[in-house]
């Protein structure tokens, strides 16, 4: 009697844990829900993370933005032979879960494989590369057309440098700059209701800025297809400041653009900190906390010119910070942990769409 009694006992303690655990799961809103009235909320995603991320990944963000899979050298890593496995198991499990798409990227001086560039071992000529850059927008656009609906055509084309264009780019060595014209006619012309957007870094620094803002009004004015630009947003709990991001942003939306901010996270390390740590310091999650929470407050004000905001990953368990710039160091960007579990930003990011 006295041992049913127990397992009685046991059973109640087992079930109330449970109902408790559940309670727990649902007091923690859903980002892309909280955002409703504002944009969506994205995430870069990887094959891996597709699977060992998807709870977080349906529960938190309605677009989703392929990590690596549709860049040129996943897609047609070899002439006339395209390898959409990857990027369509991303496409229907966002279809699946009624999500947004950004596609990235076509254009890019970066993981494009270097046939593209040579025959036979010597630089192919303008009008070859031309025709090779064409054919592989037709092809990957036409592909998902209608289920895409946004492109970072170009790349980080812009210097950093005294110049204005990346001049170390093959497809500006090649071509020229026309390339960037080039490849949103040809983007168009495969899906002319994809929303079509040129994509940097560093793109709220004032040099920088003034130069990427130049581009964009230049491509406008010879009627060049462009609908946004994507402010990449990978920053840091320093920087850049808030009153230089507001500055890009209306600046770019001067043009009559949409922006979006693409690929954001903000490491716990200021650029010049060196330190290699096992963990982040309370002092650092807390300003990283600070600094979301001000960030979106910020991109609210904007939420007539900002139409899409995506973070770059899941969780810090998968993020490109690590190793970057520090060979062997953890960083811890995002507003999800270790364990998938809510950081101090996310519940930041969470209070701030309610002010």
């Amino acid at each position: 009697m006295r041992k049913r009694k127990f397992l009685w006992i046991g059973l109640l303690l087992s079930l109330l844990l449970v109902f408790n655990l559940g309670i727990f799961a649902e007091e923690i809103p859903s980002l892309y829900e909280v955002y409703s009235d504002y944009f969506p909320i994205g995430t870069a995603i990887n094959g891996r993370t597709m699977n060992t991320h998807r709870d977080l990944i349906v529960k938190h963000f309605n677009s989703i933005t392929a990590e690596n899979e549709m860049k040129f050298d996943a897609l047609q890593p070899n002439q006339g032979i395209f390898n959409f496995y990857m990027a369509d198991q991303m496409v229907n499990f966002a279809m699946e879960n009624n999500m947004k798409i950004r596609g990235h990227v076509l254009v890019w001086h970066s993981q494009t494989p270097g046939w593209v560039f040579r025959m036979a071992g010597e630089p192919v000529s303008k009008e070859l590369l031309l025709e090779r850059m064409r054919n592989h927008i037709e092809k990957v656009v036409g592909r998902y057309k209608g289920k895409i609906y946004a492109w970072d055509v170009v790349n980080e084309a812009i210097s950093d440098g005294a110049g204005i264009h990346r001049e170390d780019s093959p497809w500006f060595e090649i071509i020229g700059k026309e390339y960037i014209a080039e490849a949103f006619r040809a983007a168009h012309a495969a899906d002319p209701d994809a929303k079509l957007f040129y994509n940097d870094y560093n793109a709220t620094e004032p040099a920088k800025m003034y130069k990427i803002y130049n581009l964009l009004k230049e491509l406008l004015e010879e009627g060049v297809p462009i609908h946004g630009v994507g402010i990449q947003g990978h920053w840091s709990i320093e920087h850049p400041d808030m009153l230089q991001i507001m500055r890009a942003i209306e600046k770019y939306a001067s043009l009559g653009l949409e922006i979006h901010i693409t690929e954001l996270d903000l490491s716990v390390f200021a650029w010049d900190d060196h330190r290699k740590l096992s963990e982040p310091t309370p002092e650092m999650l807390e300003k990283q906390a600070t600094r979301y929470k001000n960030l979106f407050n910020l991109f609210k004000r904007y939420q007539g010119q900002i139409t899409s905001v995506t973070l770059w990953g899941v969780a810090d368990d998968s993020t490109w910070k690590d190793n970057h710039p520090v060979q062997g160091r953890k960083d811890w960007p995002l507003l999800f942990d270790v364990n998938h579990q809510p950081k101090e930003a996310f519940w930041a990011v969470i209070e701030a769409s309610k002010q």
